[in-house]
Order: C-alpha cells, then structure tokens, then sequence
C-alpha cells in the first residue's frame, strides 16, 4: 500500500507530466520534400539524390540510409511570431543547416535509445527566432544516437506555439520534485517541499498567465531557498562524449561532431553562463574538414573562452593495447593539433570511457606535458570498487599525476538535483577536497546538453537541500584541487578495470593489423632516417604523418578493443591491408633497390638488439650475425654440415630442448637439456588447444567462471615432420565444430624458442580459443609486458583483488621467473591472458555475436612461442628474445648494399642489456634525428649510446621533442644514466 507521501508523490509527478505535454501546441503541419541517398553527400550536392516526398507516420529510409529535406510552411494568420517554433522528428537524427549549408543546430528523434535515468536524449524544438517563414534545409541520418533503427519514420514536422510560462513553470517543478528524492523523508525541507508542491499543483486548474504565474510565485518560496556554506560544490561543464565509431560507422560520426557542435554553439549564444568542452582532435579534424564555417565559428568560441578543448590525444585511445610509442604519437600529434589551431594545449588526459589503464601512463603523461587524468570507467568494476575519486597516481618508474574519476560516475550527467546530491554522498575524498567534477549532457553517441540541462542548472546553482554548482572549465577544476595534492590518497599501479576483459582479444585481426602496423612505421622511420641523413627527399613525412594519425583513429577505445558493430571493421581491415601495404612499400623502396650482385642477400635487422639466427637463403639454410640497427651482405653458399636435430610425428629435439607429443598432439614431456629439468607440471600437458565456452553474449566481456566448465579440444586428425632448413618441424592438424587448425611447430639449433605458427579457419559462435601451459616454476608473481616496462601481478587467487584479475593484458611476452629459472610466453599479436598457479594460458580467439555480427569467424595467421631459460626474465633476457620474434630480419636478393651506410656496423648501437633503443625518426620541428630509449628491466643502468655519424650535438628532450637539457658528445657518444622504467629522448643536432 503507498504511503500518504507515496500518493502526493504520484500526483505531483502525473501533474508534472501534464504540464510538459501542454507547452507546445502544433498549429499546422509543414511540407517536407528530399532527396534519398545511401551514404551523406555534401549540402551542395544535396539535389543529387532519389527524390522523395516525406508525409508524418510514414518510414523514409533503412538503417544508414540519408536524405537531404527541405522543410517549408508559414506561421498561421492569428500566431503570435515570438511564440512560434519548429517541431520536427524524423525518426532518426538531424542537422539544420543555414542557405549557405553553415550547420546551425542538431536534433534527435524522442524515441532516441538512452538510459532513461540520466534523461531525454531527443532534440526536436528548433526556434523561429521571429521568422514568419518556414524554408529550412535538414542533413537526415535514419538512426539514433545508438546506432539503432527505432523508427525511420517522420514523427513530426510541425509549426507549433511554445508556451514560456509554462515551460519555465515545468522546470520550476521539475527541480523540486527531483530535490524531494533527494531528502530525508524526516527532515523539514522534505516536507516543505512537498507540500508546497501538493498545493501550488493542485491550485492549477489552468494553463493561463495569471495561473502559470502564481503557481510559480508559489514554488519560488521553495525555490528560491540557499544552502549555507558548503563542505564540497560541484562544478559542472557540458560535454557530449562521442565514440568515433561503436554501433555506428566511422561516417556517421564526422556528422554527429557537426550535429553536437552546432548544438554547443547555439547554446553558448543564448546562455552566457554555459560552458561547454570537448575532446578528441580527430573529432576536431573532421568538422574542420567537411563543415569549415562551423569549425571557424568553434575556433571563435575557443578563443572567447566559451568553449573548452579536453583531453591531448588524438583520440580517447585504448591504453592496453596499443605500443608505447603509439600512445606517445597520441600525445604527439594531438597537442600538435590543439596547439596549431587553437593556441593552446589542455594538460589533461581526458579518458571518461576506456576498459582500464596502464601502469606506464603516469609517465607517458608527464613527459608529454600532461598532468591531470579524468576518467569514471573504473566506478564499473564487477566486483571491487575502487578506493578513491580524487588521488595521486604513480607509474611503474614512480611519475605521478592528479586524477579525478567522476563522483557521480557518468559522463551523461542530466545535471538534476539527484545528480548533485550522488557527488555528494559518493565522494570518497570529500573530507580533503572541496570540488568534484560534473559532466553533463548526452553522450556517447553525441548530441551534448538540451535546453532542459540548463534549466534545470539555473535553478540548483545553491539550491537548499543539496550542494551548490557552478559552471566551469575542466582546466581550472583541476588547477584549484591541484593546490591541496599532499592530502590526496596515492595509488601505485596499474587502474585495472575488473570488467571488458574480453577487449582484449575480440576481433583478432584489428590486433594483428595493429601490431604489425606499429612495428612496420618503426622500420620505416629507421630505414627514411637513415637515408635521410644522405638524401632530404628521402624522409615520407607527410605520408607518416597521415598514417600514423589514421593508425591511431583505429586505436580508439571502441575500435581497437573489438566493441564496434561489423562494418566497422570491415572498413577499419580494408584501411589496415592499405596502409600496411604503403608502408611496407616505403620501406621496400628503402632496401631493396637493385644491386651489382643479383645472387647476394642484404640481410637488414632494424631492431636495436643485435642477433644472430637460422634463415632459408636460395633454399639453403645460413647461419647469420647483423648487428643492431644494421646490415650484411652474405652470398650463398652450401652450407656445412646441419646442427643434429630430430624431427619426428611425436618428438622434436635440438641441442636444447626436447619435445615429446601424445597421440592428441598436446604436449606431454617438456625437457631443457641444457639445464637438465621438466618444464611442465607432473600429470599436465602442454598447448592444449581448448575451446571454452563464452556465454556472456557479446565483445566486451567474459564471465569469471568460464574455466569452472571442462573445455572442448581441438581433435588432430593428421601430423607430420621435416627439417626445414637448420630447423625441427612438426606440423599438425586439427579441426573442432565447423573449424580447423593447422600449427608449425618448430625447433632451431641453439635456440630454446619453441614456436607455434597458427592458421586457423574459425566458424563458431560463443566459444573462446586458448591455449595453456602448465610449467613447473615456483613463482608468487607474473611478470608482463607493457608499453615501455613490465609490471609484475599476482600469481595466485588469495583475495577478491586476485581473483576478479583473471584475464590480464600483456602485449609481447608473460613470464614466470623464480630466481634461477623461468619459462616465457611469446605471441606476435595477442594480449589477453590467464596466468595463475604456474599456468600460462594465452586467449587466442572469440567469437562472439554482438555488436560485431560473426566476429572473428574466418581466417586468422598468427604466432607464439614457449620459451625457457636459465635464470629470471632480466637474466634471461625474456624483452629482447620477444622483441626479435616480432620483428624479424628482412632479406632482400640483388638488393644494393646501402650508401648510407657501413656493412656490419650498426647506425645507432646501445651497450646496455637493459635499455632498448626504441624509436629512430625525424624530429618535428628542427633540424635533428629523434632517438628514443627506455630501460625495460626494471633496474638503474648505465647506457653509452653510439650515435649516428656527423652528430656533434645531442639534447634531452621530452615526449613532444621539446629540448631539456644538452648532453656531452664524447666520440660520437653519449653516456647515460636510466633509473628503472626510464624513458629517454634524444635529440640529436645536425649540421
């Protein structure tokens, strides 16, 4: 039975509703006429498509479909101008354009997908602004702001008259009404305000001036009362959070950044108290691009102060899987951006929405200028919730920045009393900080705050009953806590999101385009550096520039992680297979010019380690040595006699290592001969291929208790082996379902690298792909590959934290070490693992249906590798065996020895097993090679780096390549110190 309270409560929000239903009364429909096209075209061509006459009620278009509509109509004889508006929903979104095509506003249709608890995400008032006429021209897009096809149909168009009155009288009600959910039952404002509500409603009996007008009078008692002094005030910015692609294509966004910024600018003209800010240069780049009067309207706005830009990267990327330099080129290119067109950069990161955060952020942040981080993705953890909101993060080499994770934990804040009162009694650090962030507006898939966001804001500035809110900057929220940053708690580590664990392997091939991606704009940077040196036309910079900054588009956090719909990545691969393609023909066009001896191999390793292995040369095998950063010239010849390996259906066995497979092809006997022990755990075998079930039913996640169900197997049907050149090879083959799977397991002489090359044509649904290794080594932790470093996670499930850490990201390599022996997994393009009590299990494959329909199913090439070794990861020399795996040495036949070069010498060369030289590359700004190191083992170590000829001058720099310091050159040398973890950026002068 409802209570008294319960009762009023209903009424007053029955009334509420009808008062919102009376504002607008439509007085005549308008004509709307247009143009069908499948894909947007430009407001000058918009002629160009299927015409089309639009009536209300009738559906005008599938999902994706557009059309350009003219709306005409003239405001009835009788209808005061100032009182008349456009009502109009086309079932899907829209942008309103000026007779030049300049965007004037967006609008989305009220049936829009949304969280109803943050509000209404449909935009369908345009004002008339004291125009009789109506002739209007409308960018249509048949879909909401989910992607979705909720209607496609045309639900209004429509002269109407607006009541002001009546709408400011909906607000005033609205806010109290929302404030009542936010009190004590018990206490005197509660019951205040209910009765003032109960009565000044009820006293309402018509929608006329003089009613309208005392039933505010009435609730302006209530209104209009102050809160005393505060212990926390919230400041609050307009945002629309705008995914560059997720269930939607990349196409439709570039029109939801016109649509949503056309809206800002709007807004900002009518409400000098607004304050609105976004993010992402790409974002930026696109309206600059295909809308430049709106984008010099958004550069005005910027310059005025009325409009923040957020956030330094290129865009809200992912930051577990992409390389650290990637991540480095983010920060790069986006400041870049902001800096060039708008005069200034923000020092935030600006992450509201990514699936976790790496622990060598911190770092990356500071040395590229950075020094706030905001996000709110971690208030989603499943199982732990994280300590804090406001905190000092450290990185792996102990850099630290402010962070602030949103209090009301969403970036589509509907700025009402609710939200207000959530910051407060959500606030961790409340007793040590006087302001928390607020964000608000609709989001994700664009649109930004709506009238009713700065309404109600107008009325809760300090309202009673609740803390006060101001409009403000991101920039000065973040400057005014930063002056109390010894009070803050400090979190060392990595922000681990216990939830979107399965980002980390869904849709395979994006990953893999990605890291051979990043490993090949390595190498041609090194090959156009070098010959750069010799030749100034040599260096691509504009066509890096526009790869790098496209590779990066795709590292987004809703493309990268797999958690876009399929055409985004049917799109997204065909755009990978191109750039791969230019790069490796740049890189070809660097190396395998024509040469004098047409039977000779140059052999190029463009790695800074150097290395000596196994090739096939004119079918013969060779054992070859190239230094770092270098080449040689080696002619074929007939090789002497081959180590002694054995090759056989169920044993494989080198000078090192012995293999010995079952009947089933796992792995049963794992023998390091050299340092005389099992490596595989009594009663286990090794590379099962097991297929898990994966019943959470989409991308993102995988349910904790998948490996409580025994896992299917792939079933070998056939085996075999050969030597294959120096090395043992067994192949096998396999097939499960409707799937099948053919592994290269290979053997080379001195060499415990054992490797599994991987095709596989997979065509399940919700089943998971892995392998595992159970391997004898006593360990209490794991150690992994990150950007730049490595961090060590718990090996065991002893508490919640344990446990809800299932699946773990690592890029190149996972080990675990005790102190005088280990055993590494080594992948060329995975990054979801499990590694607990010794076992090392790699996640292969998905297969998932939603967003992505048939992800994954298909063909996938791909790479990994046991290896074990004397001593832990550092002795071992884990980071360099995985970095050689992937990137292997390039052999070009007849190729000519490089003039810019010296055969067998390295053109940089560092001296220290613990530091790799990185990154070679052309500066941006000044005349200079950028040389950048990082020490990757976790200890201090002296470095002496060899530098190219000709260098006499050599600075420290920064990420962003601004100059710190100058280093001696002794010799062509530097000499330097690297604390653990340290990153280093040289620039080095030329003349």
């Amino acid at each position: 039975m409802l209570s008294f309270d319960d009762k009023l409560l209903r009424d007053i929000d029955y009334q509420i509703q009808q008062i919102k239903m009376a504002i607008y009364t439509p007085v005549c429909e308008l004509t709307v006429n247009g143009f069908l096209t499948p894909e947007p075209v430009p407001f000058a061509r918009r002629e160009q498509g299927e015409p089309h006459e639009f009536h209300l009620g009738e559906r005008w278009g599938a999902l994706w479909d557009c059309a350009w509509v003219n709306v005409r109509g003239v405001v009835p004889d009788g209808v005061k101008v100032e009182e008349a508006v456009v009502l109009f929903d086309c079932g899907g979104e829209a942008l309103v354009v000026a007779s030049d095509g300049t965007p004037l506003r967006g609008l989305t249709n009220v049936d829009s997908t949304f969280e109803p608890s943050l509000g209404q995400a449909g935009k369908v008032v345009l004002p008339l602004e004291g125009r009789r006429e109506v002739d209007l021209w409308l960018d249509l897009a048949c879909n909401d702001l989910f992607g979705s096809l909720r209607s496609g149909v045309l639900a209004q168009a429509h002269i109407a008259t607006c009541n002001a009155a009546l709408r400011d009288l909906y607000y005033d009600a609205w806010v109290l009404a929302d404030l009542l959910g936010c009190l004590d039952r018990a206490c005197a404002r509660f019951k205040r305000v209910l009765s003032c509500l109960s009565e000044a409603l009820n006293g309402l009996s018509r929608y006329d001036d003089e009613a309208i007008a005392a039933c505010r009078r009435a609730l302006a008692v209530e209104l209009n009362k102050r809160g005393g002094d505060p212990t926390v005030s919230v400041v609050g910015i307009g945002h629309a959070h705008i995914d560059l692609a997720w269930l939607w294509p990349i196409r439709e966004t570039k029109r939801k950044g016109a649509r949503t910024f056309a809206t800002a600018l709007a807004q900002l003209a009518d409400d000098p108290d607004y304050h609105f800010g976004a993010s992402q240069p790409q974002l930026f780049q696109w309206v600059k691009e295909d809308y430049p009067q709106l984008y010099a309207r958004v550069q005005h706005q910027v310059r005025e102060g009325r409009f923040e830009i957020q956030g330094d990267m290129w865009v809200e990327a992912d930051t577990n899987v992409p390389s650290g330099e990637s991540l480095v080129r983010q920060f790069l290119y986006g400041r870049q951006f902001f800096q060039r067109e708008f005069g200034q950069t923000t020092r935030m990161l600006w992450l509201p929405d990514v699936f976790g955060y790496n622990a060598n952020l911190p770092q990356i942040m500071r040395k590229s200028g950075v020094d706030y981080f905001m996000t709110q993705k971690l208030s989603w953890n499943e199982h732990n919730a994280f300590p804090h909101h406001t905190f000092i993060w450290h990185g792996i080499d102990g850099s630290s920045v402010l962070a602030h994770m949103l209090p009301e934990e969403t970036y589509n804040g509907p700025a009402a009393p609710r939200s207000i009162r959530r910051i407060e009694t959500a606030y961790r650090e409340a007793a040590v900080c006087d302001q928390a962030l607020m964000l608000f507006g609709i989001g994700d898939g664009g649109g930004g705050p709506g009238e009713e966001h700065l309404a109600r804001l107008r009325r809760i500035k300090n309202l009673s009953g609740i803390a006060p809110v101001k409009q403000g900057y991101a920039i000065d929220f973040f400057q005014h806590i930063a002056q109390r940053c010894e009070r803050y708690p400090h979190y060392h580590g990595e922000l681990y999101l216990e939830k979107h664990q399965g980002t980390l392997t869904t849709q395979a091939r994006n990953k893999w385009f990605n890291r051979k991606l990043e490993n090949a704009l390595r190498e041609l940077e090194f090959v156009a550096s070098r010959r750069w040196l010799h030749d100034e036309t040599a260096y691509p910079t504009a066509q890096l520039e526009a790869i790098w900054q496209e590779a990066l588009l795709y590292q987004f956090h809703d493309i990268l992680p797999g958690s876009s719909i399929k055409r985004v990545y049917d799109e997204s691969v065909a755009r990978y297979e191109a750039l791969l393609a230019q790069v490796e023909q740049f890189i070809g066009d660097g190396l395998a010019r024509a040469g004098e001896r047409p039977d000779a191999f140059v052999i190029h390793n463009l790695s800074g380690f150097d290395r000596e292995e196994w090739l096939m040369l004119a079918g013969q095998p060779a054992r070859v040595a190239v230094p770092a950063f270098g080449y040689r010239i080696v002619e074929p010849t007939v090789p002497a006699a081959l180590p002694q390996a054995v090759a056989q259906p169920q044993r494989l066995e080198n000078d090192l290592l012995c293999v010995e497979f079952n009947a089933q092809g796992h792995i049963v006997a794992l023998v390091d001969k050299q340092a005389g022990r099992s490596l595989l755990q009594p009663g286990t075998v090794g590379n099962r291929l097991a297929v898990y079930d994966d019943i959470c039913g989409d991308c993102w996640d995988i349910d904790i208790t998948y490996r409580q169900r025994e896992p299917a197997c792939f079933e070998m049907i056939a085996t075999s082996a050969r030597r294959e050149g120096a090395a043992a090879v067994v192949e096998q083959y396999y097939r499960y379902g409707r799937s099948t799977l053919t592994q290269k397991i290979s053997l080379q002489p001195g060499s415990k690298r054992l490797t599994f090359e991987t095709v596989v044509d997979w065509h399940e649904r919700e089943k998971m792909l892995r392998t595992a290794f159970a391997v004898n080594v006593l360990s209490e932790r794991v150690s992994c590959d990150i950007q730049f470093g490595k961090i060590r996670r718990s090996a065991r499930v002893n508490n919640v934290y344990d446990a809800a850490q299932f699946e773990i990201c690592a890029h190149k390599w996972i080990d675990y070490s005790q102190p005088d022996y280990g055993v590494a997994l080594l992948n060329d393009s995975k990054y979801g693992h499990y590694a607990k009590d010794g076992v090392l299990d790699l996640n292969l494959l998905r297969s998932q249906r939603y967003p992505g329909v048939n992800a994954d199913a298909g063909e996938h090439r791909f790479s990994y590798a046991l290896f074990p070794h004397c001593g832990d990861e550092v002795v071992g020399a884990v980071n360099r065996e995985a970095y050689l795996f992937n990137n292997p040495l390039r052999v070009y036949q007849g190729a000519a020895r490089p003039q810019e070069a010296e055969e067998g010498a390295s053109f940089v060369a560092c001296d220290s097993p613990h530091v790799c030289l990185e990154t070679v590359k052309k500066a941006e700004n000044v005349r200079a090679l950028v040389l950048r190191a990082y020490e990757f083992d976790g200890v201090q170590a002296a470095a002496t780096l060899r530098l190219p000829e000709g260098v006499t001058c050599c600075y420290l720099a920064n990420l962003m390549e601004e100059v710190e310091g100058e280093i001696a050159v002794v010799e062509g040398s530097v000499t330097l110190m690297f604390t653990p973890f340290e990153i280093k950026t040289l620039l080095l002068m030329l003349p």
